[in-house]
């Protein structure tokens, strides 16, 4: 008998394995991601938690009867939801990967055999229970060959960088990061020849290729945007990309999850500070208020802010103002505060920024642009990155139309302590000016459906985007309006 459950667990193991191995590469390999989405999943519906229940009675009933374990071979049918290839976020196998994938196994296959040798049904059923957080042990078993393995990467790209000679701008925030270094990129490229980061490249191995795949020859500046999930990541970075202008865009809830506070959040990201010659500071958030006043001995700062602070750069009623002087309007769907920054950026380069070039600003992608669909309807399209302060903006604008609204919405993640409640509070903001709310899968089913019960919109739960995608068609037609504010991978309940 206890062959018999090596051999099923073996088999179960398989797609089971797969599907943790996907939730690995979606969350960046991060200890412990594998074990810390499996505890979202098995709670994630009734079926999923009774297979989890079924899981554990087989795991603890094997150390008796291995037979028993079997039931833990049944339930990983589960969770379901969960798919192995992934609809939005597939596996790719990578060197990495298949690294993760070898010693996984190994680590596995080592505890059945042990089971099997040992007439242990109990530890094999408990390694087959457990198997996210096997691949989470592989994740820090392999952590320093995998930082050994990408030290040639950033040493490349830390000599191509000097040789440059380009001058580095680094930007970081809890959002608005990207979108800054766009409008950077814009606003300077008449003038200086300069290279930014791709998309959202802004960790190590990210920035790494961003320098050795795209800085070229005569690049006079270099915009590099610096995300981080815990300190010490920032200033690591800015060890071989240098700041000489450092920009912190704004601080709020985001990753609040990772760090467990704001002033966390601030202490990590403001290690962009430590090396740079020059600092621009949006100074609206109070922390970051009281960052310049701790900093403004020792570094030379421009202040900006778009809430009627004073400071060097200032956005006044939608006029851009710079050292008490008009230099252009805010361009409908450019935000204010990343604006703000960029033109401070672009004074500190030495670019004096015209109303013509705050004019020609491109609109970012997915972050409240405006589309309009065949059926004539509108779309607002803030589904990347969704923050609370971004998510009310976005409703401000659906507000402004006319005709039936709608907002399609998964919610926000990563937002720790206070996720529940920020979601909740845009559930009831969305509630109050749109007709209805269409609730995407369940990571914030609850909370969104407590938000919205008491406004005048109606409220759909579907499983998924597509299925949202569908009856957002069925549903609006021309004049109408639609929101759709955040999409999440399929990793997520």
């Amino acid at each position: 008998m206890i062959w018999l459950l090596a051999a099923a667990s073996i088999l179960a193991a398989i797609p089971s394995g797969l599907r943790w191995l996907r939730v690995a590469q979606r969350e960046h390999y991060l200890f412990p991601a594998a074990t810390r989405f499996s505890i979202r999943w098995w709670g994630h519906g009734l079926p999923n938690r009774t297979l989890a229940a079924v899981a554990v009675v087989g795991a603890v009933g094997a150390w008796f009867e291995p037979l028993i374990g079997l039931l833990t071979v049944l339930a990983q049918l589960g969770p379901l939801g969960l798919s192995v290839r992934g609809r939005t976020s597939p596996l790719a196998w990578t060197g990495r990967l298949r690294r993760v994938a070898a010693v996984s196994g190994t680590i596995f296959l080592a505890a059945v055999a042990a089971g099997a040798a040992l007439g242990s049904g109990g530890l094999i059923a408990a390694a087959l229970l457990l198997l996210p957080a096997v691949v989470d042990a592989s994740l820090l078993i392999l952590s320093p060959l995998e930082r050994r393995l990408g030290d040639r990467w950033v040493e490349k790209a830390a000599r191509r960088l000097e040789s440059s000679g380009a001058r580095v701008v680094a930007i970081t925030g809890s959002y608005g990061k990207t979108t800054t270094k766009q409008y950077v990129h814009h606003l300077i490229s008449d003038s200086l020849r300069s290279v930014a980061s791709p998309a959202s490249f802004n960790n190590r191995m990210g920035l790494a290729r961003a320098v050795n795949e795209h800085l070229v020859p005569g690049t006079e500046v270099f915009i590099a945007e610096m995300g981080t999930y815990g300190p010490g990541e920032i200033e690591e970075l800015c060890r071989w990309i240098k700041p000489d202008i450092a920009a912190m865009v704004a601080i709020g809830p985001v990753h609040l999850e990772r760090f467990g506070t704001e002033e966390r959040i601030v202490a990590a990201k403001s290690e962009i500070l430590d090396r740079a010659e020059r600092a621009v500071i949006a100074i609206d958030h109070p922390l970051l208020a009281d960052l310049v006043t701790r900093r403004a001995a020792s570094l030379e700062i421009t202040t900006v802010s778009v809430d009627g602070k004073p400071a060097d750069v200032v956005v006044d009623n939608g006029t851009v103002v710079v050292g008490g002087t008009t230099i252009g309007t805010v361009p409908d769907g450019v935000f204010p505060t990343n604006l703000a920054v960029a033109v401070a950026i672009a004074q500190a380069l030495g670019v004096e920024v015209e109303a013509r070039g705050l004019e020609t600003i491109p609109p970012s992608e997915h972050r409240q642009s405006l589309l309009s669909s065949p059926a004539g309807f509108t779309i607002i399209d803030d589904t990347f990155n969704s923050n609370p302060a971004g998510a009310a903006r976005a409703l401000t604008m659906l507000a402004g139309y006319k005709g039936r609204k709608l907002v399609v919405t998964p919610g926000m993640v990563e937002l720790g302590p206070v996720q529940d409640e920020e979601n909740e509070a845009f559930a009831r903001a969305a509630a109050a000016v749109c007709d209805e709310v269409i609730i995407v899968g369940g990571t914030n089913r609850k909370a969104l459906m407590r938000g919205a019960e008491n406004g005048r919109a109606s409220v759909t739960v579907v499983a998924d985007r597509e299925t949202a995608v569908e009856l957002v068609r069925e549903r609006l037609g021309a004049g109408d309006v639609v929101l759709y504010e955040n999409d999440l991978p399929d990793h997520y309940p």
